[in-house]
């Protein structure tokens, strides 16, 4: 049963919970007894005998191939038990890089044997086992293979959590990791050596089956993995399961795979701690991870022996996971560490009403709006119009603009003229007036818009408020419009995600011509800001169109499954007003970005935009993540991508160029990076995606 309710939005992946188990023939017994009597939703349940070696087996008599020893004939369950509650295990013996040919041989054979079959069973995906070693080119080979051809299955590479805080750490100071032949992740700590990535173990006389084995240690796990998808070319249908260990990496080291498409993380009972009561707990830094984990739909799977002796019962907050009618000596032994996953999941804090609302827009590739060119539909408008927090900032400013224009011993005397470019359907209108009325300032208003069918709204609205006095509507493009007197304020609801990318600064420009000199203008400036991204699906998403033109494009994106690698950093700044002579809209920027010490690798898919804007004076409104306004909606972040995806490697930074350039018909941005590898110039000459004027 899923791990519990969230209310009727919470329809994630993470509410379901896996348990890995070992080669049983008895399929339908097994997966009643995981899902019916242990609770759990779905399994990770080895295919293949693994004493299978296809080297070992004899043809029959005929010449006939014998019939292969899977865990069960796919009659034993219905096609949506297979589907619905089923995750192929793949044998951890094989190992594809093996310098033992018949090894080697029997690896790819199994592989390809055990995958056909899964594909068959239709199951929905399948945990292939970790590569043995740094050298995996001859696995991700025959796996990329399999994937060129494979239907919607999901294929899991299994990923060991690793990374050491200090690269340079002695031998003495490391805890290191092995997979044994069994799968289960065992700590060792009798290092010999430390050569490059590779650990050499001393044979061991306690550990029959390890002796004289040489193991690999990998320093930062992140690297084993961004070597097998390059090789595999980052297909979209080739995920991870992480392994998550008793010891965890730095913060800033795990926040590199929430870009990378996570699919489930195996939680081993070794991970868990014991918390008074004699229950199976989890550190404050793994609850966190975990935490995170269900926030990105990632599927919890609890593998290994129980460690912890119970007298009975499950934890009082999950309670809806407790078999009351099931005794002590029934009871599935992993049975408590399923509770406590589920006591977190319900413990965490229900999204707000706005996240809810944006759930279906997360990592969602939306192409900007063209402002100037395309006249905006009804439904967008009442999108913009809900809101609130946005047009209280207008409002404040507004008032605060009116105090500073007109003293209050003249407020019975002078009128302020403003004027709102860009009325659309009237919500500036509406703060502007509120404004006024908050001050006791007398307003002339002047609403200039040109969309005639938002002038048809915005006639009905005057008509409805009974404004006609104090508002004027000019159905124009405000960069054309002969104003018949000046004004004191001109407030403008223009801006883009990426501050300037839909032409405020154009607009503006030609409509100060009818803004006093000594004038206010309503945002007074605005700055756009960058920062890289590991963003696995959304590179995987342009990838799809096949072309160029979908790489040199930017988007609106709710970001979520991102990986912020380093702060953002400020790019094009515009004031206003700007009477400047040789004033120029064209912008040139460059950037050097220096990931986190402790982070590690990383790889950047692209870069994520933002802006923050001064309304006036102290007021301000923005989305760049360190002083976004809070609960505001009106805009996502833009992504810039990559054609070709960089490799950051500690200590090395990234050098980042940004253009925004005018032409006589449009307007439109170029980006590159320099270091540490030049990337082509991207969207040169505006050829893939321009702002029209």
């Amino acid at each position: 049963m899923p791990l519990g309710e969230r209310g009727g939005w919470d329809k994630s992946e993470s509410r379901y919970c896996g348990v890995e188990t070992d080669f049983d023939n008895g399929m339908p017994h097994l997966l009643s007894y995981n899902l019916s009597t242990g609770g759990f939703d779905f399994v990770v349940a080895t295919l293949m005998d693994p004493a299978y070696r296809p080297s070992l087996v004899e043809r029959d008599a005929s010449g006939g191939s014998n019939v292969l020893p899977f865990a069960a004939s796919d009659l034993v369950l219905s096609p949506s038990q297979w589907s619905s509650h089923v995750v192929g295990k793949i044998s951890s013996w094989i190992d594809l890089d093996s310098e033992d040919e018949t090894l080697r041989m029997d690896s790819e054979i199994t592989l390809k044997q055990e995958i056909a079959w899964a594909m068959h069973l239709s199951l929905q995906a399948c945990l292939l086992p970790s590569p043995k070693g740094t050298s995996c080119a001859n696995y991700a080979r025959c796996v990329n293979q399999i994937l060129q051809g494979l239907n919607n299955m999901q294929l899991w590479l299994r990923i060991p959590l690793v990374k050491t805080d200090d690269d340079s750490m002695d031998s003495n100071q490391l805890v290191s990791l092995i997979t044994s032949p069994d799968a289960q992740i065992l700590p060792l700590k009798n290092v010999s050596y430390i050569s490059s990535w590779i650990l050499v173990f001393p044979p061991w006389s306690h550990h029959e089956y390890h002796i004289g084995l040489q193991l690999t240690y990998f320093i930062d796990s992140w690297e084993l993995w961004n070597s097998f998808r390059l090789l595999c070319e980052h297909h979209g249908q080739l995920s991870i399961a992480l392994n998550v260990l008793s010891s965890l990496p730095s913060a800033n080291s795990l926040g590199r795979w929430f870009g990378e498409p996570v699919r489930a993380a195996i939680i081993n009972t070794d991970s868990f701690l014991t918390n008074a009561r004699g229950h199976p707990c989890l550190s404050r830094r793994h609850q966190k991870l975990i935490t995170g984990f269900f926030n990105h739909s990632i599927q919890i799977v609890i593998s290994g022996q129980s460690v912890h002796s119970l007298p009975g019962g499950s934890l009082d907050s999950a309670a809806n996971h407790t078999v009351n009618n099931v005794d002590n000596a029934q009871r599935h032994p992993l049975r408590p560490y399923l509770d406590y996953v589920a006591y977190m999941y319900q413990r965490m804090d229900p999204l707000p009403e706005q996240e809810r609302f944006e759930l279906g827009y997360r990592d969602f590739l939306q192409s900007p709006l063209q402002p100037l060119m395309d006249n905006l539909e009804a439904q967008t408008y009442e999108t913009f119009e809900k809101d609130a927090v946005k047009y209280i900032q207008y409002q404040r400013a507004i008032s605060k603009a009116l105090q500073d224009r007109i003293p209050d011993e003249e407020v019975t005397s002078l009128t302020t003229v403003l004027m709102v470019v860009g009325a659309g359907r009237g919500p500036l209108v509406r703060a502007a007036l509120q404004a006024a009325e908050e001050t006791g300032r007398k307003l002339k208003v002047y609403a200039v818009e040109k969309n005639p069918n938002a002038v048809v709204t915005l006639h009905s609205l005057v008509r409805i408020e009974g404004w006609e006095n104090e508002v004027t509507i000019v159905s124009c493009d405000m960069r054309f419009w002969d104003a018949p007197e000046k004004a004191d304020i001109l407030v403008s609801e223009l801006l883009g995600s990426f501050g300037d990318n839909e032409l405020s600064p154009e607009c503006l420009d030609g409509a100060q011509r009818f803004l006093k000199e000594d004038g206010i203008s309503i945002p007074s400036s605005y700055t756009s800001f960058i920062q890289p991204v590991t963003a696995s699906k959304l590179h995987n998403d342009v990838k799809s169109h096949k072309d160029l033109v979908h790489f040199e494009t930017a988007y609106v994106v709710k970001l979520h499954s991102v990986a912020r690698l380093a702060p953002s950093q400020p790019v094009f700044t515009f004031t206003h007003p700007n009477f400047s002579t040789e004033k120029s809209n064209q912008r040139y920027k460059k950037l050097r970005f220096e990931l986190p010490s402790d982070t590690g690798s990383a790889i950047v898919h692209g870069f994520a935009g933002y802006f923050d804007a001064t309304l006036y004076k102290d007021v301000h409104l923005g989305i760049e993540p360190s002083t976004a306004t809070p609960n505001m909606f009106s805009w996502f972040a833009i992504y810039f991508p990559l054609r070709t995806p960089v490799c950051i490697q500690p200590g090395s930074p990234l050098e980042v160029h940004f253009w925004r350039y005018c032409g006589s018909t449009k307007v439109w941005y170029e980006w590159c990076v320099l270091s540490p590898s030049p990337s082509p110039i991207h969207n040169s000459n505006g050829r893939s995606y321009w702002v029209g004027l």
